[in-house]
């Protein structure tokens, strides 16, 4: 299975005066503006039959809305396991429930990063990976979805990926 991960785009600061529940702050309209050329960017890079799966908060999901116009496919799913806090397990589980050949998951940091890391390494991983807002990272399980199984193919950020054409 390849797995495509994409962090949410630039969003709004933390402002509990505005935002009291953080799972409702959206992205900027920079951030939409800039996802937008960087969407195009991974549209390029996936395979068409690519399933999107998000996290309910708004900043992802607005992220999954701009990748699936730039995709030209459907909605994206909301999964609660790709929520800002869980554990990586949580991705592991929600992946080997998944029968598709490639999968985007739309999330947040330090999800993403914990979630790569222990994907290349296994449990112990003590990675530090940069993933930036709006980056993108393609993981390949040959076989069995389990930590330390994955072989990471590319991780680009996104000022690359809004240079894709």
């Amino acid at each position: 299975m390849q797995v495509f991960l994409v962090r949410h785009a630039i969003a709004h600061e933390r402002n509990r005066t505005r935002w009291p529940n953080d799972r409702l702050r959206p992205l900027t309209t920079a951030g939409i503006r800039k996802f937008r050329k960087a969407a195009y960017g991974i549209s390029q890079c996936l395979p068409k039959r690519a399933v999107l799966l998000t996290s309910p908060f708004v900043r992802a999901r607005e992220t999954a809305v701009i990748l699936a116009e730039a995709l030209g496919s459907s909605k994206a799913i909301e999964c609660g396991e790709l929520a800002s806090g869980e554990s990586p397990h949580t991705c592991f589980a929600l992946l080997r429930k998944r029968k598709e050949e490639a999968v985007v998951l739309v999330g947040h940091e330090p999800n993403l990063s914990t979630f790569l890391a222990v994907a290349l390494s296994g449990d112990g991983a003590r990675m530090k990976i940069e993933f930036k807002k709006g980056a993108a990272a393609c993981l390949n399980f040959n076989g069995r979805i389990e930590p330390g199984r994955a072989t990471l193919e590319w991780m680009l950020p996104p000022r690359v990926l809004r240079t894709l054409r």
